[in-house]
């Protein structure tokens, strides 16, 4: 298999912090830049697998890059600057600990939920007599709140509200960021041919006050699209919809009887199902993007990516 991050451990100028995220490492610089590596490790139903895809992370983080510039005009995002293909450096925020996971379509977890009975999703009431992958009369919101560790877990609006950990005002702001966030997503796939059907957002508050949109936007790790050519046809056949999201990954977990639930084992991981993932995430971003992948030097990936940050940091501490 060629070279993947699994893990970063550099010592960088000014460091105060360094985090770990399922997929991420973030780097405090001195409360001024988060410098945050896109590693290529994959997650699924909120655990971390055992083994890396190649190129996954450069994937992640120059769509994140493309969106993030892509959507400043409707609200401030925490980038910075972008000084090696896995990394993006931004201003330093305080996250909130709510992802907010917007749906335009009953599909995934929602639909796995719906066919429950459940017809409220973090208490939003959804329509009796849907189908799979139908179309929500209009997006709904459903938050979750980021655990440090194990399962994010779902929460209703007043539920959130009432817990104080975004103050209303804050919140409604965010919102507002959310929807109109989804709208211009939902328009640049559509350019494509594509389906923007779901995708989650994070936030954060800088120094000065103001809320920033933070880490990914519109990537295939937060978001799930449909092609759009077909997409009537199939559903009124009672087809499946054809995808470009991770959901490949989690539909492969669960055949082999996986979904992150205690006393489950990772189902093996053979080089050709890595080199497939791979495949697809370089598809996904052609996809998304419109553009050619070019894939960045991988011989020594974390020399490259230290070298980089260190530039970009020796020119603007």
């Amino acid at each position: 298999m060629q070279n993947v991050i699994l893990k970063t451990n550099f010592v960088l100028p000014g460091q105060k912090s360094l985090y770990k995220g399922k997929v991420r490492d973030v780097y405090n610089i001195d409360d001024n830049y988060l410098v945050m590596v896109a590693s290529d490790r994959i997650s699924a139903f909120d655990v971390v697998l055992p083994k890396g895809i190649p190129y996954k992370g450069q994937v992640l983080n120059q769509i994140a890059a493309k969106f993030l510039d892509a959507t400043i005009d409707i609200c401030p995002n925490w980038k910075v600057a972008t000084p090696d293909p896995n990394v993006t450096v931004g201003r330093f925020c305080k996250i909130y600990p709510v992802e907010m996971i917007i749906r335009g379509y009953l599909t995934g977890s929602s639909w796995r939920t719906y066919q429950t009975g459940a017809r409220e999703i973090c208490g939003v009431p959804v329509p009796d007599g849907m189908k799979e992958h139908q179309r929500f009369p209009k997006p709904i919101i459903t938050p979750t709140t980021k655990a440090a560790e194990g399962h994010d877990e779902d929460i209703t609006e007043a539920e959130l509200l009432a817990s104080g950990i975004i103050p209303a005002e804050e919140y409604n702001l965010i919102k507002e960021y959310t929807y109109a966030l989804f709208k211009r997503g939902t328009e640049i796939a559509a350019q494509r041919g594509l389906i923007l059907v779901d995708t989650k957002y994070e936030f954060g508050k800088g120094p000065d006050g103001r809320i920033y949109l933070c880490d990914e936007i519109h990537t295939p790790d937060s978001s799930r699209y449909f092609y759009l050519e077909g997409y009537e046809e199939r559903q009124s056949a009672g087809m499946q919809q054809r995808q470009l999201s991770k959901e490949f990954v989690r539909e492969w977990l669960m055949a082999n009887g996986f979904m992150g639930k205690e006393g489950q084992q990772v189902p093996e991981m053979s080089d050709a199902w890595i080199t497939e993932i791979s495949d697809r995430y370089i598809e996904l971003y052609e996809g998304i993007t419109g553009e050619k992948f070019v894939r960045a030097e991988n011989t020594d990936i974390l020399g490259r990516i230290e070298a980089n940050i260190l530039t970009f940091l020796n020119k603007s501490l």
